[in-house]
């Protein structure tokens, strides 16, 4: 790996001095809880815990931290429709803490409510994020250390929720242009985390991976299939991957597009051909992963850590761009992705929970704030209204607001207001 400063080795010798006791303190206090939780290795592929992207934030800036009250709002209403595995980010904002924490009151308040975490730390390039050029062969060492120090600590304090650690979020990628670093950092940070366990400084049934997009594993462009991939392959528990087919309506429309003996089709039925044929996109990257790292001799369990289709977009996906995103399109895609992971034992984290307005502030229509399965102020998009007509929302509410269908449940609204793309 070349030379490492003193700054690593301090915080690293740190982490584990603290982390040590720290692990050791948590197992005894929550000696009663373990033995009632899950470990990873059987939550993942369960279809009885349904998994999901969650952010809580409500306003356009995340110097605005939601509250551990408005966070338990938000578990019961993600645990009345069956969510169980909720996947966070970066530890460096006081959100992952009110997440824990609510998940904590809550198991406390109702001896039956299930919620388990895999808990994200960030990974930065040197210089990321500034006006220097990013150098993508080195890391933002600091920045790194304390990430995965809080998710070590988080990790101990939680162990009864936190069941796995994901080193960096399409941290790999190289059209992540502002952050991305080689694999060699990913796997450093692995095999650390990996060392902790064996040294009894981590639990030894907490998993570690990287979430990262299907081309980044291996799966797209030769580019990238590189020893330390290789490597890395054999340093995860298991293998997280990202696939988009709605970002790809614009960037690789192969499979996008009417096609002309379907002309005569309903507007419901042209949609639902076009969104069958994004699920078999996201299938076929899924299958150029796993036939990757067969290739290299590897047999490790690989499930998705990130898809999504957002209702929403005044750019490249939208209305004058490819028309893919409206309510209709991203149910469907939802529906589908959720039905054949299911039924092939594949856990999907599902991008996202609730729409979420900081990730395009200065743009409201942003196709990045608009990837929720629910709007900010708690209404349910088309993808849940069959699960509003269950009643599983009742008296449920997110900051007051009750949980209401879109378009006043007008399903005529709804397809009146989307657009088809053209004839191929």
């Amino acid at each position: 790996m070349g030379k490492v400063s003193l700054t690593y080795y301090f915080l690293v010798l740190l982490t584990d001095i603290l982390t040590s006791c720290g692990y050791q303190n948590a197992t005894k206090e929550n000696a009663n809880q373990l033995e009632k939780t899950k470990t990873a290795s059987q939550i993942l592929g369960d279809s009885n815990y349904l998994a999901i992207c969650y952010g809580g934030y409500r306003t356009n800036t995340r110097d605005s931290q939601p509250t551990i009250s408005q966070i338990k709002e938000d578990l019961k209403i993600l645990s009345a429709m069956g969510i169980k595995l909720l996947r966070t980010y970066n530890t460096q904002y006081v959100e992952i803490n009110n997440v824990l924490q609510a998940i904590t009151d809550l198991r406390s308040e109702n001896s039956v409510f299930e919620m388990y975490v895999m808990l994200g730390a960030w990974i930065d390039c040197e210089n990321a994020w500034t006006n220097t050029a990013p150098n993508h062969e080195k890391e933002n060492e600091k920045a790194n250390t304390e990430e995965i120090q809080r998710a070590v600590e988080l990790a101990n304090k939680y162990p009864a929720i936190v069941k796995i650690i994901a080193v960096g979020n399409e941290a790999m990628v190289k059209w992540a242009a502002s952050y991305y670093v080689e694999p060699k950092i990913i796997l450093k940070w692995v095999t650390h985390l990996q060392n902790l366990k064996k040294e009894n400084i981590l639990p030894k049934d907490l998993w570690i991976t990287s979430s990262d997009n299907f081309a980044s594993w291996g799966g797209g462009d030769s580019s990238y299939h590189v020893d330390d991939l290789k490597k890395l392959y054999e340093a995860v528990d298991y293998v997280s991957i990202h696939t988009y087919p709605m970002h790809d309506t614009h960037y690789n429309p192969v499979f996008w597009g009417l096609k002309t003996d379907e002309k005569a089709l309903t507007k419901e039925a042209k949609i639902d051909s076009l969104m069958m044929r994004s699920l078999n996109y996201s299938k076929s990257q899924y299958l150029s992963v796993y036939n990757f790292m067969k290739s290299i001799g590897v047999n490790k369990p690989i499930h998705i850590g990130e898809t999504g289709w957002a209702s929403n977009s005044d750019g490249l996906y939208g209305k004058d761009g490819s028309k893919a995103c409206d309510e209709y399109k991203s149910a469907k895609f939802y529906q589908l992705m959720r039905s054949w992971t299911n039924k092939e034992k594949i856990t999907c984290f599902y991008f996202e929970a609730f729409d979420e307005q900081w990730k395009d502030a200065k743009n409201p229509k942003g196709s990045e704030n608009n990837f929720g399965l629910f709007t900010i102020d708690g209404k349910a998009k088309y993808a849940l209204w069959e699960v509003v007509d269950q009643g599983v929302f009742k008296e449920l509410k997110r900051d007051g607001n009750p949980i209401v269908k879109t378009y006043n449940g007008r399903k005529e609204d709804l397809l009146n207001s989307i657009e088809l793309p053209k004839i191929n």
